[in-house]
């Protein structure tokens, strides 16, 4: 069985993912910024006698990253499995949203992993094995309005993972994408609740979109990727991207269908056109 190390374990993803693998026999090192703000975690884990240890990280900071992992590794003995979840949502029109936002989302979601990676990758190549899994979206596939802020962070640790294949291939280390697609999470169900004043429509159009999303009677819980993860781990595969959701692969396939020229004129569109076009395309499927 594998030390893993989960970042961003207060809730949603995180949590369950810390639960399945440690009901799979694993033994989980469960990080997050305040562990005394959600308990949740820690409380399961006693209730269940679970093999996972709970401790602060914060992606956002390299001292505490260093410190962390340094920490966790002295328990351990060695990091064999870096399952990087930690995320943070922003959305918004290019135009209307504040920088700072950028930056923050860009911080947690592509420079917190890359900083955790940095921390790992080293004892995984010396030892020629190990496994990093990096949590994506199908966002980091395609990019819609007013996500452009998330997917543009989550693009961004896409490429970076694909690089990271390459270069770890070479010493046994394993390096998985895992892209989930609208699971019902605290931050699937911000983004079904949006409420601010905007000149774009594609705002009402995302709202919408996941309402009718997270109404449908799908599997949509967070341990989806969680029991995803728990295969990669213990199959040793080579399998670059791990597709996860009950619609994912449909949204995938159903924006490969289109040229990009094509994408941009469906999305580009006042709320008229746009829905007739979407029913007429769904007509044809």
């Amino acid at each position: 069985m594998a030390q893993v190390v989960i970042t961003g374990t207060s809730k949603g993803i995180g949590l369950e993912t810390a639960l399945v693998l440690a009901r799979a026999g694993h033994t989980v090192y469960a990080t997050m910024r305040s562990p005394e703000k959600a308990p949740e975690l820690a409380q399961r884990a006693a209730a269940e006698k679970l093999p996972i240890h709970v401790s602060k990280m914060d992606v956002d900071s390299d001292s505490s990253v260093a410190e962390g992992m340094a920490e966790i590794e002295k328990q351990a003995g060695v990091i064999d499995v870096l399952v990087n979840n930690a995320g943070i949502e922003r959305h918004g029109s290019i135009e209307e949203l504040p920088l700072s936002e950028f930056r923050a989302v860009m911080e947690t979601n592509y420079f917190g992993a890359l900083r955790c990676i940095k921390a790992v990758v080293a004892g995984m190549r010396e030892r020629r094995s190990g496994c990093i899994v990096n949590i994506t979206s199908i966002a980091g596939k395609l990019a819609t309005s007013p996500l452009g802020p998330y997917a543009a962070s989550k693009f961004a640790l896409e490429g970076l993972s694909e690089a990271l294949a390459q270069e770890m291939k070479l010493f046994g280390v394993h390096v998985a994408i895992v892209e989930p697609g609208i699971i019902d999470t605290s931050m699937a169900r911000g983004l079904e609740e949006m409420e601010q004043p905007t000149h774009y429509p594609h705002t009402k159009r995302m709202e919408k979109l996941f309402a009718g999303a997270l109404a449908m009677e799908l599997q949509r819980g967070p341990h989806l990727v969680g029991e995803k993860i728990v295969e990669i781990i213990e199959s040793g595969t080579w399998q670059l991207r791990h597709v996860v959701g009950p619609d994912a692969q449909q949204v995938l396939d159903f924006r490969r269908s289109m040229t990009d020229e094509e994408y941009v004129a469906l999305q580009g569109q006042d709320d008229a056109a746009y829905a007739a076009e979407m029913a007429r395309r769904m007509g044809q499927s």
